[in-house]
């Protein structure tokens, strides 16, 4: 009777032992790929990629919006105009006139949205040239205009936060550098037009024929 249970005792003993003990048997030898992905990983700190030398004389500034922290170019020194209080130097209200020759910004046609639903002051501040607006009259800084954009284009703008819309700077390797609405868009006329391709696929053509 003895011997049996010295039996279960040693059964016991080896039971205990492999859920103890390390599945490993030898080198790069494994039970499960949930066992290796862990051993392989104890001393893993990252990546050690970066997109930092693609970003190298780009100026940005780092910018968070909701769970999402990640770097846009600036915006200001990039506009030849800016900054707009040097002409800009009365509130607007106070520099119009009827005078078609003397337009301002002649150069420049808002195709947006209806002239109904939107004209120049629907996004520039009248009283703040230096400044944009939202709806609300809340102060939005040129470098940020992301912001204005967000206010219609709200699907777009939740798409741009996570990383789907819209171009990277550099890559998918931290840090994460993504260009804005007007880098891509002409913000006075944001649609862009329809394009031929670059080269005219006569192949096909013959292949029809």
């Amino acid at each position: 009777m003895n011997r049996y249970n010295n039996i279960h005792i040693l059964i016991c003993i080896l039971l205990v032992s492999t859920l103890f003990f390390s599945c490993k048997h030898g080198e790069d030898e494994y039970h499960s790929i949930t066992d290796k992905i862990e051993a392989k990983s104890k001393d893993y700190h990252g990546t050690s990629i970066s997109s930092e030398q693609y970003l190298e004389g780009v100026k940005t500034i780092e910018i968070t919006e909701g769970d999402h922290t990640f770097l846009i170019p600036e915006r200001k020194s990039q506009i030849k105009s800016y900054a707009c209080a040097e002409c800009h130097s009365k509130p607007l209200h106070e520099m119009q006139h009827t005078d078609e020759s003397k337009k301002a910004h002649w150069d420049i046609k808002l195709a947006h949205a209806d002239q109904n639903t939107m004209n120049c002051i629907t996004c520039h501040n009248g009283d703040d040239m230096n400044d944009l607006k939202s709806l609300t009259g809340t102060t939005i800084d040129f470098n940020r205009s992301y912001k204005l954009c967000s206010q219609c284009h709200n699907k777009q703008f939740d798409d741009w936060k996570g990383g789907a819309h819209g171009k990277k700077l550099a890559g998918w390797a931290p840090p994460r550098a993504s260009m804005t609405c007007v880098n891509c868009h002409n913000p006075h006329k944001p649609s862009f037009e329809t394009k031929w391709p670059a080269r005219y696929n006569t192949q096909k053509v013959k292949e029809r024929e």
